[in-house]
């Protein structure tokens, strides 16, 4: 590599809590290789077209911002980036305000397609049976999913919800929809892949669904009771198979897995309990700082290979804060990121 190649390359990244900022215009700019390390997904402010894409490398020791616009010539991503996924090299970014979904290379971030046909607030997005099944919520509006091919993203048809059409996971080749938004709802629809038709409806009782999650080929959700709250194991086939309940606990959401245990959390103490204990936690494995919300301090959450992301969004005013914990709630990295810091995800 030329010497010139490579103080642009230092200067591509960032080291722990600095930024410095890279120039999209210059031509030399080298390509940088985003596998092996972790994206996190940065909404923007409602209204404007910030969402955009941070990158961090496995050892957490080097970022980069601006991932998208650094490599597709300072073009903007667009509004509100809800989530990312992954299928086979392409990496999905879903647009909720821009009504889109920019597909991407997921090593190199060169854009590729778009899909925007049938969107109306996109939320969240999974695959299966090589199909692409996006839930679409307007407040107010229509609440279905689209379904596209994953080959060429052709829109194939619709499937109507009376009920919110909110996060939505794969199990078992089938397709999970949770009918639950903003903490009220305790359904979930299971669409039959083969069919693109719903099969069932699985009714969680007397609680409102936070999340559902998808591990080793069964559909995981965590809800909130009075006092208590609840995780639910439901099969790819729709069947409930096991309930944990979580005592004194109330309110728990984000749920999460990693090797074998959940993470959750409730206001803004972090839990974690063995998949197979039946008892729920007596203290949490750690309370993350103040903010200037309680809603700001763990508007993101997410585990991966035994590292805890937390991210404080800072009330959508300035640069997130990702905290890095370690499984016994030890801080080990801290680091500013785009606004509205919502999810990390290996790459």
């Amino acid at each position: 590599m030329k010497l010139n190649k490579f103080l642009h390359f230092l200067f591509a990244f960032t080291l722990l809590l600095g930024i410095v900022s890279c120039n999209s215009d210059n031509n030399d700019e080298p390509e940088i290789f985003y596998g092996n390390g972790f994206l996190i997904a940065n909404e923007g402010t409602f209204g404007k077209p910030e969402g955009d894409v941070t990158f961090v490398s496995a050892d957490l020791n080097l970022k980069q911002d601006n991932v998208f616009s650094l490599n597709n010539g300072g073009a903007k991503l667009g509004d509100v980036l809800q989530m990312i996924a992954f299928n086979g090299d392409n990496a999905y970014l879903l647009l909720n305000n821009s009504n889109k979904i920019q597909v991407a290379n997921r090593y190199n971030f060169k854009a590729g397609g778009q899909i925007t046909a049938e969107l109306n607030n996109p939320r969240y997005m999974a695959f299966a049976n090589n199909n692409i099944y996006v839930t679409n919520d307007k407040y107010g509006g229509d609440k279905f999913v689209s379904i596209y091919k994953i080959s060429d993203g052709s829109f194939i048809k619709k499937i109507p919800f009376t009920d919110a059409a909110e996060r939505i996971v794969e199990a078992g080749n089938n397709i999970f929809v949770q009918n639950a938004s903003f903490g009220f709802g305790n359904k979930i629809s299971y669409i039959n892949t083969s069919t693109n038709e719903v099969q069932s409806t699985i009714t969680l009782p007397n609680v409102n669904i936070n999340k559902i999650i998808s591990n080793n080929q069964n559909v995981y959700a965590i809800a909130a009771g009075t006092a208590d709250s609840y995780i639910y194991q439901i099969s790819s086939t729709g069947n409930l198979t096991k309930t944990t309940t979580l005592t004194g606990i109330a309110n728990a959401k984000n749920l999460e897995i990693s090797n074998g245990k959940f993470y959750f959390t409730s206001g803004k103490n972090v839990y974690t309990m063995d998949m197979s204990a039946t008892t729920a936690p007596t203290s949490p494995l750690f309370t993350v700082a103040n903010s200037v919300d309680a809603y700001s301090a763990l508007y993101g959450f997410s585990v991966i290979n035994d590292k805890i992301f937390t991210s404080d969004s800072n009330g959508f005013t300035q640069a997130s804060k990702i905290v890095v914990y370690n499984t016994s709630g030890a801080i080990i990295r801290a680091f500013t990121t785009g606004i509205g810091s919502n999810s990390v995800y290996p790459n």
